[in-house]
């Protein structure tokens, strides 16, 4: 089979094809035919070393997978082969073939696209937790959420104005169009304060900010904040720069993060929480090898939860096919073209999910 490798941490240049043995799963896993993976600014932070817990080069990234189940390992009962899954890897994922444990792959409809799939496995489950598992919202509330025309910001005012919220978002002026018929209130991060903008509402703020980015922006962020509201840090985006590690943005990142959580002890009414998808809100990180213990064909952990992530996408499917969320793909590319879709990633965040089809 054929999968991508990284060999060592850097930009899309260190991404490459490489043909390998199928895997073979182990007790309690399933070997999946992957139909599609996604790529995501995760995928990029994997790929460039700024991940936390990411795997030492060589590994295989990819976060997520929709495919079809081939071969059961020992001890599988719930699944039958054929049966159509997705999965969150967290790395491992950007292959023709790939192992999962089978307590971690959801059940896929085969009438959804995979691509479809796929957006609702991961970029809305990501919306879609963090409003109602992490900040657990209320209709009525007013939230914010920095990044508001990207991929996650738009699965998050879908899923927020179907939850009864107030929305606000801030954007480049060029998104403003597509934030604001979403049903937001589009803040221009370039030259308006979105804390003054803000802090001019009934409570003198929001009630939840949704913050992707991290460092300088979490600081201001909990300013922001009402008293009982809700601060939730779910990446490191501003680590990231041009496709590598930014050492600079790194350091103000954890010193912005000790700086909060120092004011979450003072300010004991407003509150900062921490969110990773794959663990929901544990970050103790643990990798599952396939079969044969072939570090490059090891996968991330899934959900600590799988459960609830299961009754989450279940949620998803239902709105979905109600016509009330609307996953967008951007691109379909072939699983060679792995390095120019990491390429796409900044100019397409806006335009929905990129996919590699194996």
């Amino acid at each position: 089979m054929k999968r991508v490798v990284v060999d060592h941490f850097g930009g899309p240049e260190v991404l490459r094809i490489v043909e390998d043995d199928d895997p073979r799963p182990g007790p309690g896993e399933v070997c999946v035919r992957v139909l599609a993976a996604g790529v995501s600014f995760t995928d990029a932070q994997l790929r460039a070393g700024t991940y936390l817990g990411v795997p030492k080069p060589p590994f295989t990234p990819g976060y997520e997978l929709v495919g079809v189940v081939e071969e059961l390992g020992p001890g599988c009962t719930r699944l039958r082969v054929g049966d159509r899954v997705g999965a969150l890897t967290v790395w491992g994922a950007d292959a023709e073939r790939v192992c999962v444990p089978e307590a971690e792959a959801v059940e896929v409809p085969a009438d959804i696209d995979p691509a479809q799939a796929l957006n609702l496995a991961f970029t809305y489950m990501t919306a879609y937790q963090l409003l109602h598992r992490v900040a657990k919202v209320k209709r009525g509330e007013a939230l914010l959420v920095h990044g508001a025309a990207g991929r996650v910001g738009t699965a998050v005012l879908e899923l927020g104005a179907q939850a009864g919220l107030d929305l606000y978002g801030t954007a480049s002026a060029r998104d403003r169009a597509a934030v604001e018929r979403l049903g937001a209130v589009a803040i221009d991060y370039r030259t308006e304060d979105f804390l003054a903008r803000v802090r001019q509402l009934p409570g003198m703020g929001v009630d939840v900010v949704l913050d992707g980015l991290g460092g300088a922006v979490s600081l201001r962020s909990f300013r922001a904040l009402r008293p009982g509201g809700r601060l939730v840090v779910y990446g490191h985006y501003a680590t990231l720069e041009h496709g590598h590690k930014n050492w600079r943005a790194w350091a103000e990142w954890y010193g912005a993060t000790g700086a909060v959580g120092l004011w979450s002890l003072l300010s004991p009414r407003r509150k900062t929480l921490a969110y990773r998808i794959q663990k929901l809100r544990d970050h103790h990180h643990q990798v599952l090898p396939v079969a044969g213990g072939h570090p490059a064909l090891s996968v991330g952990g899934g959900p600590r939860d799988p459960e609830g992530f299961r009754e989450d996408f279940g949620a998803l499917l239902d709105l979905l096919r109600e016509d009330k969320i609307h996953p967008v793909v951007a691109e379909r590319l072939p699983l060679s073209d792995a390095r120019r879709a990491h390429e796409m990633l900044e100019r397409s965040a806006s335009k929905g999910k990129l996919v590699l089809v194996p």
